[in-house]
């Protein structure tokens, strides 16, 4: 028996005192932070703010544990969501007990939490500040303080942590104040109307008292192996309202008006946050190394961009009507594809660079004892036939909306075309990055998919190449598919033939057209038996035991339902998990427990949120008649 179906698995300490989902109203409960003895917040409790180069998680007792800089792929200067005690924190909460309220101010990535003391009441307002023609060339951290009834002490602390026990942090004064320092990084601290400052050796903390209509501010600055601007207080807590209206003004793209809409677009602003704003990419999340098992080591680096992240990402963002990002993530998906000569790569960088497969790790305790913490990915390496289809499913998408590819591009999907009517034989380590390659199902429906659209690509003109051999190829899949990939014991498509068991990536399958009829509505019908917990799913048999369900795979659920002409269950279904799945801000993590409402693995997930939109589109298509059901 292979170790993830051990049917007797061992709790790992990071799953010691989560805190439980309130059952009846679908809210998180009532204690205020959710941390345990150890310093360690629930994974439920974070929002996030970002600015196009970075992403900032702020638990809900007003901590912010995790700001990687200068880029959300560096290794973070803040990180006590890994490292509670030398992880380095900024801190900013009433000085006496306190009960929060928070939210996104609408249409915006700027979160407002109000603080309830016996003394009287507080609001903080949380800002990455951007500049009047889009990113600031620093990264500018703002955090505005508004009394609002009576009179609040509040401590705000800024504590640069040892970036992940490789560097240490030192004070250094100038001319102008002074600044802390962390290897390469410059910071300063700038306050408005504080009543105190402290600096020790290593941090800065800030005293202020509130009275109603007062206005505060604590706010950090920095820049990366370059000179430091120190802006004028008064100028941070500016541009605060300036980001709020470049928000909105980003937000009032958002063309759909569809079921669930305010889902949708809370997913869309969520979705910008991981997009690098210097190249395009889009990161798959904002996080390294939060724990996916509860009884084997799987700690992994997402903050890289995979070519299937950015597929689902660009399919979403053109029906939501987002014109700039779209056009930036797809000329860095295909400039990256022109420096490859020999496989497609399943990740980049966020600059657009080839990583090794080389993986750190580091001597830190993880978020409640999960370790290793890591940086790097060696899924790298990896054949994955899936992103074929993911590549040509975004180049059909990009090119339906009334684009023109460029003479180079279409060479280049001539040659992948070709590539991928051959390597549609070998066997490889399919849309979960196993490591034994075998013929999984789905991944020879990736190459029926970038088959199918090529030669539809190059049917209308945007591409050269030999269509009828294209069309041969993916018939071939069809045939293969249809003959070793069904089983009738089980009713459903195999993970892989001969294998017995079930993978929930069939489910991409119903969405990209392959098949909506009986094989598949018994497909799905298998998959919720048998992977399902109430509305949520595990990726493939045997996760049940090693993992919590995949929010992904529960939104994917939704869309293939209401394509296979089940249109009244996936509302049902996409109700429950609309309630359930998202925090009280509407973020989402990477997987979930069933059984808690605990959050689980790296956050926030851009496959989580992909899902959620795609679904709700979906309902809307098939709602107006414009898709159905495929035999």
């Amino acid at each position: 028996m292979s170790p993830q179906h051990d049917p007797s698995p061992t709790p790992l300490p990071w799953r010691v005192g989560s805190v439980p989902l309130d059952a009846t109203t679908g809210e998180d409960p009532a204690p205020v932070d959710g941390r345990d003895d150890d310093g360690y917040a629930d994974l439920r409790t974070y929002a996030t703010i970002g600015d196009g180069r970075t992403v900032a998680l702020v638990a809900r007792d007003g901590d912010i544990d995790w700001l990687p800089l200068p880029d959300l792929d560096s290794v973070p200067v803040f990180a006590a969501l890994l490292d509670a005690q030398e992880g380095g924190r900024l801190g900013l909460a009433p000085e006496e007990p306190f009960l929060t309220s928070r939210r996104y101010l609408p249409g915006t990535n700027v979160l407002e939490t109000t603080y309830t003391t016996d003394s009287g009441t507080v609001r903080v307002t949380d800002s990455l500040n951007t500049g009047l023609a889009g990113r600031l060339p620093w990264c500018e951290l703002a955090r505005r303080i508004d009394g609002v009834t009576g009179s609040v002490r509040l401590r705000g602390t800024v504590a640069p942590g040892t970036r992940l026990r490789t560097a240490s942090p030192w004070i250094s004064d100038t001319q102008h104040g002074t600044v802390l320092r962390v290897d390469g990084l410059t910071l300063a601290v700038r306050t408005l109307n504080e009543t105190d400052v402290d600096i020790t050796r290593r941090d800065i903390t800030a005293d202020f008292v509130t009275s109603p209509g007062s206005r505060h501010l604590i706010g950090v600055v920095s820049t990366n192996d370059e000179p430091l601007f120190l802006p004028d207080p008064a100028d941070v807590d500016a541009g605060v309202d300036r980001t709020v209206e470049a928000w909105q003004r980003w937000a009032t793209m958002l063309t759909y008006r569809g079921p669930f809409s305010d889902q949708v677009a809370r997913s869309a602003l969520v979705l910008k946050q991981l997009i690098h704003a210097p190249t395009g990419a889009i990161a798959a999340a904002g996080t390294t190394s939060l724990p996916e098992s509860a009884t084997t080591s799987k700690n992994w680096d997402y903050r890289y961009s995979w070519i299937r992240d950015t597929a689902f990402s660009l399919t979403a963002l053109f029906q939501l009507g987002v014109r700039e990002e779209t056009h930036a993530s797809i000329t860095w998906l295909l400039r990256i594809l022109r420096e490859q000569t020999d496989r497609l790569g399943v990740l980049h960088a966020l600059d657009g660079s080839a990583p090794g497969s080389e993986v750190t790790s580091y001597d830190v305790p993880g978020w409640r004892g999960s370790q290793p913490v890591v940086t790097g990915n060696r899924a790298t390496d990896q054949l994955q036939l899936g992103v074929y289809g993911d590549l040509f499913s975004t180049v059909q998408v990009y090119v339906d909306n009334g684009n023109v590819l460029d003479a180079p591009t279409g060479r280049l999907l001539t040659t992948v075309a070709d590539r991928a009517a051959d390597d549609w034989r070998r066997p490889d380590a399919g849309m979960w990055e196993l490591e034994e390659d075998r013929h999984y199902t789905t991944s020879k429906l990736g190459c029926w998919q970038a088959l199918t659209h090529a030669a539809h690509l190059a049917e209308v003109g945007q591409i050269d190449g030999d269509v009828e051999r294209w069309r041969h190829e993916a018939d071939a899949i069809r045939a293969w598919v249809e003959e070793h990939a069904w089983s009738e014991t089980l009713g459903a498509y195999e993970f892989y033939p001969g294998s017995g068991e079930l993978d929930a990536s069939i489910l991409l399958h119903a969405i990209s057209g392959f098949e909506r009829g009986d094989r598949m509505r018994r497909t799905l019908d298998a998959l919720a038996e048998e992977l399902g917990e109430g509305p949520h799913l595990h990726r493939y048999t045997g996760m049940a035991q090693e993992e919590e369900t995949f929010v992904a795979c529960s939104f994917w659920m939704v869309a293939a339902r209401a394509l296979c002409g089940q249109l009244a269950e996936a509302e049902a279904l996409m109700e429950q998990l609309v309630r359930e799945v998202p925090n009280d801000v509407g973020v989402m993590a990477e997987m979930l427990d069933p059984a808690t409402g605990a959050h689980v693995g790296n956050l926030p997930q851009a496959l989580s949120h992909l899902a959620l939109v795609n679904a709700a589109l979906t309902i809307d298509s098939v709602r107006r008649g414009d898709v159905g059901p495929v035999t």
